[in-house]
């Protein structure tokens, strides 16, 4: 895969190296001695407060997720410099900034779009100095970010993205992800849905045509396949669809037993809301691979008897899950998505393992997530992988309540949260053996 050129030197890099010979000057300004233990790389030294940024879809077909993520961001910064929430009690973080500076943040649209985001979390980097970033809601451009961040050397904590090529072919050093895969999605759902369904049947898929449509894609053919299912056929239809009846009209009734909507957001409400208007119900299953709080809102009563899976849900019953479920009902009024809880945590990761390395140094910091085993994330207990940087979690498979028992934010029951244990490949196998993470410096 393509990484750039590790050897450029951009005028940023150029500012720091000519002050290099006065780094100890720069470091009195960063207020943190470890300053002094390590050459500038990316936006290290810091300058001032650590600034963090937050690159989240504010327009466009994801945009419901991205407002969720930047509630969620803006209260982990809050929690991180007052305290409340998981920092009251994850181990390592004082509610006192980070190593006792305090955090700044900076957020931007990626409008669901790669050179959007790039441009972005380029302006971000370059212009606010961000020591971190974080954000996504589409693969494309979560891949477009990790991509930039490797070559500035600056850590990238992935929220909402959910192809296999994230950590997989296009994995990168300098990018983490929390966030389950679409080969973890359809390892789930098998077991469930053909319990449900039965064995033999033919399925038809319609799926967006980017990185994670066509990953997740690729995911459901191989798993259903190998369960005994039958694929007729999948079919591209471009992001940011509105009308899909095109689509739908295509799909044989009489030999279709499943249908799969690989679509997300704003478009999988639309997809899945149009073929309930068309009755494909009445006559085949449908499945949505993946979905969450805001778009079973958007789909409403069509969203009724649907499997899927969820990133988190405040369902949940544990105590970290009831903690960010009561702060961020108590700050916003609402319960929170499965994507809010992902920029939370992700953002508090990267804080907590600054802090057990002592610096902001970026090589420093990766180390210490690289392999990093915890359980305070509500999912159970979880491994941050060193060899694709992809965490090892439980994935919650979920069904759709009928509207008539939607209420107080339900829209969807959990039905089973199929632990990291029965999930996942290794490291030479499936999406990470593609994967190379490149240099650390």
């Amino acid at each position: 895969m393509s990484r750039g050129n590790d050897t450029d030197v951009t005028r940023r890099d150029v500012v720091k190296m000519a002050g290099a010979t006065g780094i100890a000057g720069v470091a009195g300004v960063a207020g943190s001695a470890s300053a002094q233990e390590y050459p500038p790389i990316g936006n290290y030294p810091i300058q001032g407060n650590p600034t963090f940024g937050f690159t989240v879809p504010q327009s466009g077909p994801y945009s419901s997720e991205g407002q969720d993520e930047l509630r969620a961001y803006e209260l982990a910064v809050e929690h991180l410099n007052n305290g409340g929430g998981w920092v009251d009690s994850w181990d390592g973080l004082s509610g006192n900034g980070v190593l006792d500076q305090q955090i700044e943040f900076v957020s931007g649209d990626t409008a669901t779009d790669a050179d959007t985001a790039r441009q972005t979390a380029r302006r971000m980097i370059q212009r606010d100095q961000a020591i971190m970033l974080s954000g996504g809601s589409s693969s494309a451009v979560a891949i477009a970010i990790q991509e930039l961040c490797q070559r500035e050397r600056v850590q990238y904590q992935c929220c909402l993205t959910h192809s296999n090529e994230t950590t997989g072919s296009n994995c990168v050093r300098y990018s983490f992800r929390e966030m389950f895969n679409a080969y973890m999605t359809a390892q789930a759902l098998v077991p469930p849905v053909t319990n449900e369904y039965g064995q033999n049947n033919n399925f038809y898929q319609l799926y967006a045509d980017y990185s994670w449509g066509q990953t997740q894609q690729a995911s459901m053919s191989q798993f259903f396949s190998e369960a005994g299912w039958n694929e007729i056929q999948s079919v591209a239809t471009p992001l940011g669809t509105k009308d899909f009846s095109s689509y739908l009209s295509q799909v044989p009734r009489q030999r279709t037993d499943v249908l799969f909507l690989n679509h997300y957001g704003l478009d999988g409400a639309n997809s899945l809301s149009q073929a309930i208007d068309m009755g494909l119900d009445e006559d085949m299953e449908i499945v949505v691979p993946l979905y969450n709080r805001p778009m079973a809102q958007a789909a409403g009563g069509a969203i009724g008897g649907i499997f899927g899976t969820v990133a988190w849900d405040s369902q949940i019953d544990n105590q970290p899950s009831n903690d960010f479920t009561q702060t961020f009902r108590e700050k916003y009024e609402r319960i929170p998505s499965g994507p809010a809880q992902l920029a939370y945590a992700q953002t508090l990761q990267y804080a907590a393992a600054v802090e057990r390395a002592g610096t902001f140094y970026p090589p420093e910091v990766i180390k210490q997530l690289e392999g990093y085993q915890y359980n305070n994330f509500g999912m159970g207990q979880e491994t941050m992988r060193k060899c694709d940087h992809q965490a090892q979690r439980a994935v919650p498979v979920v069904k759709g309540l009928p509207q008539s028992e939607q209420q107080q934010g339900q829209f969807f029951e959990i039905v089973n949260l199929t632990p990291a244990d029965q999930l996942g490949y290794g490291c030479d196998e499936g999406p990470a053996a593609e994967c190379d993470l490149g240099p650390y410096e």
